[in-house]
């Protein structure tokens, strides 16, 4: 048997999990001297509510031991372990894999750093557990094919404020308020490495949408895989972004919202919408 294991920085649901046959992993989230980990004891209400009150989370990863107890179980059963991650540019996620492989001895795990967080982990996560399912590759196939759906796999967003970036110290306070003053809104994408960086910029929504849909149309979207609208919090930007796709031939549905975790939202806040997808060859 095959198992697919990730991190929850791939922000699905216990019912996603459930029904997909996946396994995960918890970053730990602490506010102040509150530790939680995420997607179990830290729920979005929790999560912020204590954003909104001006808190800052810092994020962790895993231990190496998390990775271990379902390294050894599948030893044990005598399973092959496909374990997609959090980028290595945004986390030690893989780090702590890497160390529980070489504490457990079983060369039968198969690590993968996605390069990527939020819903593009999810939709690599994702293709993992339709070809297990499938059952016509390996374990290591299964690995092999997700790097290689890596280099198509693009996530471009839009962030509705500064303010948070300001938080974390990543922009000066004074560039946040100047640029709410004038309605700038940043377009960021994850880069090779496994960054989050900045793609774009527009002024007001309406500018800043058609800046989003010229760098989807800049890497067309494949039809035979999914594709993801993300959002952060509320869905009013996400649902308005859905509405231009469908017209402009991408299609998707309301449905098919999945929303940022805590991992990628402590650094950018509410409101941020974007897409991810797998583009064309």
């Amino acid at each position: 048997m095959i198992r697919i294991l990730t991190d929850s920085a791939s922000d699905f649901s216990a019912a996603e999990a459930k029904a997909l046959g996946l396994a995960v992993v918890p970053l730990q989230v602490a506010f102040g001297t509150d530790t939680y980990e995420d997607g179990v004891t830290l729920t979005p209400d929790i999560f912020w509510d204590r954003m909104f009150k001006g808190e800052n989370p810092k994020t962790s990863q895993p231990t190496p031991d998390a990775f271990l107890r379902h390294f050894e179980e599948a030893r044990a059963a005598g399973d092959s372990v496909v374990c997609v991650l959090l980028s290595s540019g945004l986390s030690g996620t893989v780090q702590s894999a890497t160390l529980a492989k070489a504490m457990c001895d079983y060369e039968d795990i198969h690590i993968v750093d996605t390069l990527h967080a939020a819903t593009g982990e999810k939709l690599l996560v994702m293709q993992a557990c339709r070809m297990r399912d499938e059952g016509r590759l390996s374990a290591a196939q299964i690995a092999e094919e997700i790097l290689r759906l890596r280099k198509r796999l693009y996530l471009f967003a839009c962030l509705d404020t500064l303010d948070y970036l300001a938080r974390g110290g990543r922009i000066p306070a004074a560039a946040a308020a100047l640029g709410s003053l004038v309605q700038l809104k940043v377009l960021i994408t994850v880069d090779e490495n496994g960054k989050v960086a900045m793609a774009g910029k527009g002024m007001g929504q309406h500018r800043s949408t058609a800046a989003l849909l010229k760098l989807i149309e800049q890497h067309a979207v494949d039809p035979d895989y999914p594709v993801i609208p993300l959002y952060t919090h509320n869905t009013d930007n996400a649902v308005a972004l859905i509405k231009k796709l469908n017209q402009s031939g991408i299609a998707c549905k309301e449905d098919d919202l999945s929303p940022v975790g805590a991992t990628i939202s402590a650094h950018v806040g509410p409101g941020v919408y974007g897409l991810t997808y797998i583009a064309a060859e």
